[in-house]
C-alpha cells in the first residue's frame, strides 16, 4: 500500500503511515498490515490493490477483471467493497470485464465490441 506513496515527494512519512492505516482499515485488512503478499489470499491481495489505489487519493480507479481468479463469494465481496467505497468516498471505478456480476452491479454500463460502442 505504501509503495505508490513513496513516489509522492510531498507526502511525509507520517502522512504515509496515516494513509496506510486508513485505507487498510477501509478494505478490512488492518490486522494484516505486517504481512507479505505471499501470506495473503487472492481476495486479500485484491483488497490490498484497492487500498494501494485509494492511498494516492485517486478519484478514478481502473480495474481490469477485478474478480478474475477469485471464487464466487470472494469476488462478490470485492464488488460490494468497491460499491461501498464508490458511495462513501466518491471514488469512480472503471471496470474492464467479462464477468456478468460486475456488469450487473455497475451503475452505468458501456459495451465495446470490435472497437466500437454498442447499445446496452
Amino acid at each position: 500500500v505504501e509503495y505508490p506513496l513513496l513516489q509522492l515527494k510531498d507526502v511525509s512519512a507520517t502522512e504515509r503511515r496515516n494513509r496506510i492505516r486508513k485505507y487498510l482499515d477501509i478494505v478490512g485488512l488492518s490486522k494484516f498490515a505486517g504481512h507479505r503478499p505471499n501470506q495473503l489470499s487472492g481476495g486479500q491481495r485484491q483488497r490490498v490493490a484497492i487500498a494501494r489505489a485509494l492511498a494516492t487519493q485517486a478519484k478514478i480507479v481502473l480495474a481490469d477483471e477485478p474478480t478474475a481468479n477469485l471464487d464466487h463469494n470472494t469476488g462478490g465481496g470485492i464488488l460490494e467493497l468497491m460499491k461501498e467505497i464508490n458511495r462513501r468516498h466518491k471514488t469512480t471505478f472503471i471496470f474492464s470485464t467479462h464477468d456478468q456480476r460486475v456488469m450487473t452491479m455497475a451503475d452505468r454500463l458501456v459495451k465495446i465490441e470490435d472497437g466500437r460502442l454498442t447499445p446496452t
